[in-house]
């Protein structure tokens, strides 16, 4: 059964701490369809000011926590430039848009109905597998010191071979199954290199 979504985050209390910086200047240094890419100052609640802050903005994208019906788990192995490395991570993807905006979605309610149905369109896409039971479990800031898109996390349980993979043409990736006790040892041997998926492995198993 599927889970009704609600916006993660709504109506948290004002603690009236003070500690919000007022961003006084921003040069784009790169902004294209993928990223922009910011250097900008700040103002502190003392009044101070400093700079340069790097930040950027990129698309929001899912994570789904996919077991088939024989209870293991489908990843999937690439290529990562940022470390130089193959991985092992779980079926992954970028929100595509349709409203004219390249990036971020956020974390309202109807931002996590957009991803549940990337998520769904990610996993087929990437492993030829759908599932008719989702969970959403959470929607997190994907690193809140630099950039501003959200990670919205799925699980997707009973699923089952559908097709096959229709990957895009900067995608290389192979599908691997993996038992629980599986994706255990790769997370302690340091195999599976995604921080966003170990959390969303975590969360999975507890909720």
């Amino acid at each position: 059964m599927q889970n009704k979504i609600t916006d993660p985050l709504a109506d948290l209390p004002d603690s009236g701490e003070n500690l919000t910086w007022e961003e006084i200047r921003t040069e784009h240094l790169v902004q294209d369809e993928w990223i922009d890419f910011r250097r900008s100052a700040y103002r502190f609640p003392d009044g101070s000011e400093f700079e340069p802050f790097y930040s950027y903005s990129r698309r929001d994208y899912v994570v789904i926590v996919a077991s088939d019906e024989e209870g293991n788990y489908l990843c999937v192995r690439q290529f990562r430039q940022g470390i130089k490395e193959v991985t092992t991570e779980f079926p992954a993807g970028g929100i595509e848009r349709t409203d004219g905006r390249e990036y971020r979605t956020g974390r309202t309610a109807s931002a996590a109905e957009e991803a549940l149905e990337a998520a769904k369109r990610e996993l087929l896409e990437e492993t030829g597998y759908v599932s008719e039971r989702w969970r959403h479990l959470i929607t997190v800031p994907s690193n809140a010191t630099i950039a501003d898109n959200y990670a919205h996390v799925f699980a997707a349980e009973g699923c089952r071979k559908a097709g096959s993979q229709h990957l895009d043409e900067t995608e290389f990736l192979n599908v691997r199954k993996y038992s629980a006790d599986e994706i255990e040892a790769l997370i302690k041997s340091g195999n599976f290199q995604q921080a966003v998926h170990i959390m969303a492995w975590l969360l999975a198993a507890k909720y």
